[in-house]
C-alpha cells in the first residue's frame, strides 16, 4: 500500500516543501496605488492598446506675502508709524471748534515753514496736560495741508488707550531713530519739545521761563538728516491749565512724571481733570536756522550742537518776552 502523501510534498521529489511564513497582507495605499495605475496606464498606451488622457497639473501653492510689503501686510489707512488718516480727519472735526472759538489760535510767520521737504519744528512746552502740541499740529494740518508728526515721552506709548490714540494721530516715541527716518528718508515735518516735561511740570509762577534744552539732541538729528530748525513761539498754553501744586510721593507711586494740582481742577472740579481755560493762543513763527554741515557725518562737534541749541533757546525766550509785552489780556490776547 503506497505512504499517502503530504498536502505539501512535491510532485517530482516526493520531498515536503518547506513551509512559508504566513506574511500579512497590507492594503497599498491610495497614492502607492495611484501611482501604479497611472504606469500601467502609461506602459498601454505606449504599446498603443490606450487612448492618452490628459492628467492635470497641480497648483502651485499660493505665495506667502513678503514682509517688507506693504500692500499685503497693511491694512486700512494706517502707515507704519501707527498714524491713520481717517482718525486725523475725523480728529480735525472734533478739535477744530477748540482750536478756533475756544482758544482762538493766531499765528505770524506760517508762512517759514515749507510746503515740501523736511523740517524740524521746536517749540515752548506748557500745561498740566499740554495743550500747544494738538494746536500746532492741527494749525498747520489746517492751513499748510501737510501732517506733522509729534515726538513725545515714550510714557504715552505705554498709557492703555490713550498711547493708541496718540499713535493714530501721528504721535510716536522720541527716540533719535524715528526723528531721522521721517526727517532724512520721508521729508516729513517733525515737531518736537526740548524741555521735554520739565516744561509742563513747571509752576505758575515759572511760566514762559524756558527750561534748558537737554543737551541738544535734537540739533544733532537736524544736522545729521540735513533739515533746518524751525523755532516757534507759544503764548497761551501756559494759562489753559496752570500747575498751583504738585504731588511728588503721589508721582512717583503712580510712576508718573509729574502730579499735578491744576487750577482748572479748583475752578472747574471733576471737569478740571480735562478742562481747558479759554486762554488765547498766538503762536509766532521764526526764521529757519541752517547749520551748513553735510549730513549723515560719524559725529558732530559737541560744543557746536550746545551752542547752536542755546541759541535757539535763547531766541525763542526773547520772543516770548516780546509777546507778553504786547498782550493786553490773557483771554483776549
Amino acid at each position: 500500500m503506497a505512504a499517502s502523501r503530504s498536502p505539501r510534498q512535491t510532485a517530482t521529489t516526493g520531498k515536503a516543501a518547506t513551509p512559508r511564513p504566513t506574511a500579512t497582507r497590507r492594503r497599498a495605499s491610495p497614492k502607492v496605488s495611484t501611482i501604479t495605475a497611472v504606469n500601467a496606464r502609461a506602459a498601454k498606451a505606449a504599446s498603443g492598446s490606450l487612448d492618452l488622457v490628459h492628467v492635470p497639473a497641480a497648483k502651485p501653492a499660493p505665495a506667502r506675502p513678503r514682509l517688507d510689503d506693504d500692500a499685503t501686510i497693511r491694512h486700512g489707512d494706517v502707515d507704519e508709524w501707527g498714524r491713520s488718516e481717517r482718525m486725523r480727519a475725523l480728529a480735525r472735526q472734533v478739535y477744530d471748534p477748540l482750536y478756533s472759538k475756544w482758544f482762538r489760535v493766531e499765528w505770524e510767520g506760517l508762512e517759514k515753514i515749507p510746503a515740501n521737504g523736511g523740517a524740524l519744528l521746536v517749540a515752548n512746552h506748557a500745561g498740566a496736560i499740554p495743550s500747544d502740541a494738538p494746536v500746532i499740529m492741527h494749525g498747520i494740518e489746517k492751513e499748510l495741508e501737510r501732517p506733522v508728526y509729534g515726538l513725545a515721552d515714550y510714557f504715552f506709548r505705554k498709557v492703555p488707550v490713550l498711547g493708541t490714540m496718540w499713535s493714530r494721530l501721528g504721535g510716536l516715541p522720541a527716540h533719535p531713530d524715528n526723528a531721522y527716518r521721517l526727517l532724512r528718508e520721508q521729508k516729513q515735518l517733525v515737531l518736537v519739545f526740548p524741555e521735554g516735561t520739565k516744561g509742563p511740570s513747571k509752576h505758575a509762577s515759572e511760566r514762559y521761563q524756558l527750561a534748558r534744552f537737554g543737551r541738544g539732541g535734537f540739533v544733532e538729528i537736524a544736522m545729521r538728516a540735513g533739515v533746518p530748525v524751525i523755532p516757534i513761539a507759544v503764548v497761551g498754553a501756559e494759562e489753559s491749565m496752570p500747575i498751583i501744586a504738585k504731588l511728588p510721593s503721589v508721582a512717583k507711586a503712580a510712576g508718573l512724571p509729574y502730579m499735578p494740582v491744576t487750577a482748572n481742577m479748583m475752578a472747574l472740579g471733576p471737569l478740571g481733570l480735562v478742562g481747558y481755560f479759554p486762554a488765547k493762543f498766538k503762536l509766532r513763527v521764526l526764521d529757519p536756522v541752517y547749520f551748513n554741515v553735510e549730513p549723515d557725518q560719524e559725529r558732530y562737534s559737541k560744543s557746536r550742537i550746545m551752542d547752536e541749541s542755546e541759541k535757539i533757546r535763547d531766541h525763542i525766550q526773547t520772543e516770548l518776552y516780546d509777546m507778553l509785552r504786547e498782550r493786553r489780556s490773557i483771554w483776549f490776547g
